[in-house]
């Protein structure tokens, strides 16, 4: 009987602390009862002490070294009252800095963890614009006497993805700015509504009055911006630039910046022009018809044998892309130019119109900010319009692509961060969410850091509206 309790008293002490021990044996025992319950136990007490005290070591050493893994980043809401667009616990500053370790989160989180943000949680968000405007920043917005000396203006030319279209505008929001949204008419009843909620909270941004069915290639990508043009045309805000925008650019400058850069512009127009490769050529020698076909883009602008005529008023062709920056001066010489509205509807039957609308009109002879014929070809990489990246040039003018490709051109990963951010351009193309939705987190963030820092350094010239 006594040896069992002793042997009990054995394996009990060793899993409580040394001093809890001593008290508790000598509220139980007197030093009498101690001094027999070592005795009794003899060579049987040191050998069940070692191997309890072995398993108690093992114990201790596997919870000390025993590898837990480390949780995966999972995205987590805005820390604020309603719900707005999710961010991702990443570390932009070490995406920047292209760490390995962060930029393999930012690839578990682009095959496990996308949270897409819908349309209708815009939809909610902007029925509230106090709410709205202050959720997402708007009332902090910062404004330097150079920015109200210096409106700019925008045409957004978008069909989906409502947030992004937000995100876009959010990131090169000033209150006197003005921006112009041309929406497609195919988009879908959500997408719209979440547009319209937008535009009611922001005073100087509204939806053309004219919408088109925007097709691929087709002359209503032109139309879309011609309609705002015309709108912005209109407006009470004396804008000095005109950008033209679609939902998957986003800006590499903050707005103080890119009033600068077109400070140095001195009227003159910016934009890809150069003289038309044979392929290129085809695209307005023949006569194209639109037609149904049975893919993406559910009408597609097809060739046909039928040679067109020469452009009007002899009108030497440039090629180029759909993005531009040109002046106000421009802009009103082309709105009661008959020899632009000739050109207009020459081009009508044209396949991608506006890849030779802009680039062949900034070299007419006598329009506000010309580029003179006499002047060599500014490609896309010199024009600073937009940095795109083409798959086939790879590796032979910039890094490879760590996104995805969609028709060839490149949408953006987070790797490429650093590399938007220096080289120069003042926006990029193409980006989405739903394949990397870090690198917009990051460009933000980064946007931010820029208006923050201009803010710390320009209090005196600098007041919120």
């Amino acid at each position: 009987m006594p040896r069992k309790i002793y042997v009990h008293c054995l394996f009990l002490t060793p899993f409580v602390g040394l001093d809890e021990k001593v008290g508790n044996q000598r509220q139980l025992m007197d030093r009498g009862k101690k001094r027999r319950c070592l005795r009794f136990t003899g060579r049987k007490f040191i050998s069940s002490s070692l191997l309890v005290l072995t398993l108690w070591i093992l114990v201790l050493v596997t919870l000390r070294y025993q590898p837990i893994p480390e949780p995966l980043p999972t995205p987590v809401k805005d820390h604020t009252p309603v719900q707005t667009i999710y961010k991702y616990n990443i570390s932009c500053s070490a995406v920047y800095d292209t760490d390995p370790v962060e930029l393999g989160k930012t690839l578990i989180i682009r095959r496990k963890h996308i949270v897409e943000d819908v349309d209708e949680s815009l939809i909610n968000l902007t029925s509230n614009c106090p709410s709205f405007l202050k959720s997402r920043g708007y009332d902090k917005v910062c404004v330097s006497e150079e920015e109200r000396d210096f409106p700019i203006a925008y045409s957004l030319v978008v069909h989906k993805s409502a947030w992004m279209v937000e995100r876009l505008i959010k990131a090169l929001y000033s209150p006197n700015n003005i921006y112009c949204i041309h929406y497609d008419q195919k988009s879908s009843v959500p997408f719209i509504s979440a547009i319209e909620g937008l535009v009611n909270c922001l005073p100087n941004v509204f939806i053309a009055s004219k919408q088109e069915s925007v097709y691929y290639a087709s002359i209503s990508r032109l139309k879309a911006d011609l309609n705002c043009l015309s709108d912005l045309l209109e407006a009470d805000v004396k804008w000095r630039y005109v950008i033209n925008l679609c939902g998957q650019d986003f800006p590499l400058k903050s707005n103080i910046e890119l009033v600068a850069e077109l400070k140095n512009l001195k009227g003159e127009n910016m934009l890809e022009t150069s003289q038309p490769t044979k392929y290129k050529s085809g695209r307005f020698t023949f006569h194209y018809e639109l037609k149904d076909v049975n893919y993406e883009y559910k009408k597609l602008p097809i060739k046909t044998e039928q040679k067109k005529d020469p452009p009007p008023h002899d009108i030497k062709m440039y090629s180029g892309n759909a993005y531009f920056v040109l002046s106000r001066e421009f802009i009103e010489h082309l709105n009661s130019s008959p020899v632009v509205k000739d050109f207009l509807a020459w081009s009508e039957d044209t396949y991608s119109p506006d890849e030779h609308f802009w680039a062949t009109l900034v070299r007419l002879p006598g329009v506000p900010g010309e580029v003179p014929r006499s002047h060599p070809d500014i490609t896309d990489l010199m024009s600073k319009t937009r940095l795109v990246k083409w798959k086939y040039l790879e590796k032979h003018f910039y890094p490879p692509c760590t996104g995805s490709h969609m028709r060839g051109v490149c949408i953006f990963g987070a790797a490429e961060l650093n590399w938007l951010l220096n080289y120069g351009h003042w926006f990029a193309n193409k980006f989405d969410t739903k394949v990397d939705p870090i690198i917009i987190q990051c460009l933000e963030e980064k946007l931010e850091e820029k208006r923050q820092l201009f803010q710390s350094v320009s209090q005196l010239s600098c007041s919120k509206n």
